[in-house]
């Protein structure tokens, strides 16, 4: 099977508080976006990678990814660049499209998830290869979650469940994919992604949208999404510390 990755890194990063788009702001140092793709080439079972850019920023993304066209990219790995669209979802709608009739799994990782590791991308990987369509890594809850009632129906929201975390998981990237059934999810919801606040956050979704199954395998403490500030400064303590 040949494996392609999908790196979303055409955010703007407003929410961080960045000068640049949030997958060039730096980690110990470091672009998170060269972070993701250390992460995704070092596990040994990428083929190629797809970075989504915004337009405006090609030129400074090439440079701090030190590829050309189609050429080596960190760890070795074939890397490219596309321009990303409007929301997340058109962004790898868009990478889909400039994928190889040869590629048959297809993972979609955010470069604002760093520090996700090499033995993550693995996993996932593995399901996949394994026969499960669709995959996604998540950790367990360890709050309690409530439900409350919709916005505006009074001045403070009222609790209307209690779900039971144990059956409850927080959602990761990578997520894996058999190529032919994420392009037919994306192109059963294309009518929503032109518009941010419509589109889909995760891929996931967009599977389960048809019906289809998607299996959870173990995530990963290390996998956090960088938000805000906080979340970088965590993510420093986190590199400081060790994280692979």
């Amino acid at each position: 099977m040949t494996t392609a990755a999908v790196l979303t890194a055409a955010g703007s990063g407003s929410r961080l508080g960045a000068a640049v788009p949030k997958a060039l702001v730096l980690l110990g140092g470091v672009p998170l976006v060269v972070h993701a793709a250390r992460r995704l080439a070092a596990s040994g079972v990428i083929d190629l990678i797809v970075v989504t850019v915004p337009a405006a920023s090609v030129g400074d993304f090439r440079a701090a990814l030190d590829v050309q066209e189609w050429g080596a990219g960190p760890g070795g790995v074939p890397l490219t660049l596309t321009v990303g669209r409007a929301s997340r979802q058109g962004s790898v709608a868009a990478a889909l499209g400039t994928l190889s009739p040869d590629v048959d799994v297809v993972l979609v990782h955010d470069a604002a998830r760093p520090l996700a590791p090499s033995s993550l991308v693995r996993r996932v990987v593995a399901a996949v290869h394994s026969g499960h369509r669709a995959v996604l890594p998540g950790t367990p809850v360890a709050d309690t979650i409530v439900q409350v009632d919709a916005p505006g129906s009074g001045p403070m929201p009222v609790v209307v469940a209690n779900p039971d975390r144990a059956a409850l998981r927080i959602v990761q990237t990578p997520q894996g994919f058999d190529r032919a059934l994420l392009e037919r999810a994306h192109a059963a919801a294309a009518h929503r992604a032109g518009d941010e606040a419509a589109s889909a956050t995760d891929d996931a979704s967009l599977v389960a949208a048809l019906g289809e199954p998607v299996h959870v395998v173990a995530g990963d403490p290390d996998a956090v999404k960088i938000t805000t500030a906080r979340d970088l400064a965590m993510a420093e303590l986190a590199l400081a510390e060790g994280a692979p």
